[in-house]
């Protein structure tokens, strides 16, 4: 590989660039990673603009959680422009009516003052247990809680409650497509990625053991592993 691959690397929810630092460092020497900043806008048609504003014509896309909801949504706005796709503990799919309720609990306890509470509370659903006892780990999630702050939280809420249904986007995806998650993922589990795997032409499953929601921060040893391997078919993407 002469030249670096230009990858885009989209955070979930209350996730900043810090979040995927471990990737940006491991790669440097094949991909130069840029991270999508979704602080501002309060859907995801936006949030795909911004990335493809911000990302050469062709690029390979990383997302995970609500990044890969904005990953989908670019592929419905331009799939032309991506050679590689990775979805990383996300889905296709909609919420279900108690996931969009719980949502609108989350933002109401946010709005009333109580942002700091919604965040501990968010913690278990979001990482394996055993990272729960991890300070690093678990210090950098909330510290990038902190830093995106009660409104960006609500925007982003909102974003998500609103997306399209990307179901019907996945048999339309030509190009070679990386679905992975953790095993014990209690956000977006095991059967939201066999789900896309079915719809996609071109896509491989990778399932890492021992891990929640949040994979490049619990496992980013595997995760970087499987992404170089992925980034590999850059020059047939």
């Amino acid at each position: 590989m002469t030249q670096r691959v230009p990858l885009a690397l989209l955070p979930g929810l209350l996730l900043d660039a810090g979040f995927w630092r471990a990737q940006s460092e491991a790669l440097a020497d094949i991909a130069d990673s840029r991270i999508g900043d979704f602080s501002t806008q309060d859907n995801v048609a936006e949030m795909a603009r911004s990335v493809l504003a911000a990302m050469p014509e062709r690029f390979a896309l990383a997302g995970l959680s609500m990044g890969g909801y904005v990953a989908l949504e670019i592929m419905r706005q331009a799939p032309h422009r991506v050679a590689l796709l990775a979805l990383l503990d996300t889905k296709a799919r909609l919420d279900t009516d108690e996931e969009t309720s719980r949502r609108r609990g989350l933002i109401e306890l946010a709005r009333k003052g109580k942002f700091r509470g919604v965040t501990r509370m968010l913690l278990p659903m979001l990482v394996h247990e055993d990272a729960l006892g991890d300070k690093a780990i678990t210090g950098e999630i909330m510290a990038m809680a902190e830093r995106c702050g009660r409104d960006v939280f609500v925007r982003q809420q909102n974003a998500i409650m609103t997306r399209p249904d990307s179901l019907p986007v996945l048999p339309r995806i030509a190009c070679t497509t990386l679905v992975l998650c953790g095993r014990e993922d209690a956000r977006t589990p095991l059967e939201c990625h066999e789900e896309m795997l079915r719809g996609l032409h071109s896509a491989t499953l990778i399932v890492i053991e021992g891990c929640g929601h949040l994979p490049p921060l619990e496992k980013p040893a595997e995760v970087n592993q499987a992404l170089r391997a992925w980034l590999g078919n850059w020059r047939r993407g």
